[in-house]
């Protein structure tokens, strides 16, 4: 797990952020896939790490191509790398996810960030019957050492045909299901920020776990799936 990211990657970005335009990304094209290069062995070495405690069928490491078809911002480039890392479905639930950019704007992520609207409403209706294994293992010391906690989208008040006085309508009225932890550029370059990610991904586990089994079973706790 020796391997390294290399100060190019934010360099490169840093540059691109002031000249993100066709030409200049064209006359630098070779050394942007020349970085991207490096990148990608840095994904599917990611990758491999979570293969040995994990099961995962597929990373996706997203363009640096924008889509500008329906958006304000028509900046044709992104400034930095992303990559999803898909757990085999539909026995595993729940995914990760590697953000690379400069300015201390990196971070790994890992949970739920749209669910389905049946998987919603399980998650929802699992919560209003018993909280107590979800908060043993959100509030378990070395778990929120490393990912704190949730973030992401909710309702104001309570969804359709929940109380908004529920004990639990803390975490009923969420839309999200996500933890993040953010690198500075410091830490992104250290020698360890493999082995770092690795570890934190690996600390999601009992969540995982925890949230595979709702998904996969009804409030019977009866498989769903064949």
């Amino acid at each position: 797990m020796s391997l390294v990211l290399q100060p190019s990657v934010f360099d490169f970005f840093k540059r691109l952020e002031k000249n993100n335009n066709r030409d200049w990304f064209n006359e630098n094209k070779q050394e942007f896939k020349a970085i991207e290069s490096e990148v990608k062995t840095f994904y599917n070495t990611v990758l491999n790490q979570l293969n040995t405690h994990d099961e995962i069928d597929k990373l996706k490491i997203f363009r640096i191509y924008r889509d500008v078809r329906f958006s304000k911002n028509k900046l044709p480039y992104k400034t930095h790398f992303g990559g999803l890392f898909h757990r085999v479905k539909p026995r595993l639930r729940g995914g990760y996810y590697l953000h690379i950019q400069p300015n201390n704007e990196s971070f790994i992520a890992t949970g739920f960030w749209d669910p389905a609207k049946e998987d919603l409403l399980r998650i929802r209706k699992e919560f209003e019957m018993d909280d107590s294994e979800i908060r043993d293992i959100i509030e378990e010391k070395s778990f929120k050492a490393v990912w704190g906690e949730f973030v992401g989208d909710e309702v104001k008040t309570a969804p359709k045909g929940f109380s908004k006085d529920h004990k639990s309508i803390d975490l009923i009225r969420k839309k999200q299901f996500l933890f993040v932890k953010k690198y500075s550029d410091k830490a992104v370059l250290d020698a360890h920020f493999l082995k770092n990610i690795s570890q934190a991904f690996k600390t999601i586990r009992p969540y995982f776990d925890y949230m595979s089994d709702v998904l996969t079973t009804d409030l019977n706790g009866v498989s769903i799936i064949e």
